[in-house]
């Protein structure tokens, strides 16, 4: 790697989309060498995100294996990560969200005393169990960042509350809306095999802190919303977690009015999600990218990271009980007026440029004057 190598280090499908319009905003400058490296905590599906924009790996690790242990994953990224930093060190390591990816390159870089950069930082439920381990994972990651990279005002806010110095944090949007906004412009087609008439719900559900009962819970409330509206049909993309697969497939698995699919490719999710009447998920992304598109989110979680979708009335909280979930879809399936007031399409995590901001004030960081190879998108 060069005096002027920002190595990107992604490890699951969410941080290869977040990230692929980084990498891309960053090959515009002159000067900068960008490597991307992949840990492998999740493989078809990171290899499957990163053709939607193009893009490969560089670098693979290719670290998961069957039902790895949190603390044996962060061992050996921590284990891959260290020689190739202390070889070659880059000027810069970036890393999005709060995975254990993230976490590990963040412990990686601060034992290397190399800058490290937090794109999507400072998002807090101010809960370490919930979620599990993400909200341990984003602190550590904020906390040793050199450059946090906060999505909105809140994150910033919730950075400086711990003590991050302001001049560490920039808000700079969330990159989940330029590579949505990228996508759609596309019109992919939708996933096939689903009916060509009636309502559609995409559902997605793979929060560990979810597992067991209120996975069971949440697949109860399925049966019971499809038994009243006998024109819905639901799209799951199941997560390959055992601890969710299994249940999903004896639950719903004989129900006409649900499709299991295997997880979408980006492209294909988002199309679900442009011809959907409504979103039921426990997912950060979809909390951001679905109100974007006007659809209304039930997020199935208790607690969320990203208050401002709720705070602007387009995402609404209802955990996993059956009779919450049942009530709050069938007001948005049976009011129009219930339903208009969620479905605003508007989001408050971006205007598609974060990627743009991010990339000026990396290059900068690494000493790259802002000369484009060409004009930004």
């Amino acid at each position: 790697m060069t005096p002027s190598t920002v190595l990107c280090v992604v490890g699951t499908r969410p941080e290869a989309i977040k990230m692929a319009p980084i990498v891309q905003a960053l090959r515009r400058y002159n000067g900068v060498q960008v490597r991307l490296l992949l840990t492998g905590q999740h493989r078809d599906l990171l290899d499957q995100a990163l053709a939607a924009f193009g893009l490969r790996g560089d670098i693979d690790l290719d670290l998961m294996r069957p039902n790895q242990t949190l603390s044996g994953l962060a061992a050996r990224i921590l284990d891959g990560l260290d020689p190739l930093l202390a070889e070659a060190p880059p000027a810069m390591v970036l890393a999005q969200g709060d995975t254990t990816t993230v976490m590990a390159a963040a412990i990686a870089c601060f034992h290397r005393r190399i800058p490290f950069g937090h794109v999507e930082a400072g998002l807090r439920t101010g809960d370490l169990q919930h979620p599990f381990p993400e909200e341990f994972n984003r602190i550590v990651a904020g906390r040793a960042a050199t450059l946090n990279f906060a999505p909105t005002e809140g994150a910033r806010l919730a950075l400086l509350r711990e003590g991050v110095p302001e001049a560490r944090v920039h808000v700079t949007g969330n990159t989940v809306i330029d590579a949505l906004l990228d996508v759609a412009r596309r019109a992919p087609p939708m996933p096939a095999g689903l009916p060509p008439h009636g309502r559609l719900v995409l559902m997605t559900l793979h929060r560990r802190e979810s597992f067991g009962e209120p996975v069971r819970q949440v697949l109860s409330a399925v049966q019971r919303l499809c038994a009243a509206f006998p024109d819905l049909h639901v799209l799951y993309p199941v997560h390959p977690n055992p601890n969710v697969r299994e249940a999903a497939h004896a639950m719903l698995g004989a129900n006409p009015q649900v499709t299991l699919t295997g997880p979408l490719g980006y492209a294909e999710l988002v199309a679900a999600m442009r011809h959907c009447t409504l979103v039921l998920t426990d997912s950060g992304g979809l909390q951001e990218e679905a109100p974007a598109l006007g659809k209304p989110v039930l997020v199935l979680r208790e607690v969320t990271e990203r208050p401002e979708a709720v705070d602007l009335g387009v995402a609404r909280l209802v955990g996993t009980d059956p009779a919450r979930i049942l009530a709050e879809a069938s007001a948005l399936l049976t009011s129009p007026i219930a339903y208009a007031a969620m479905a605003k399409g508007v989001s408050p995590y971006g205007d598609g440029r974060a990627a743009e901001r991010i990339a000026a004030i990396v290059a900068q960081a690494v000493g790259i004057q802002p000369a484009l190879l060409e004009p930004a998108a």
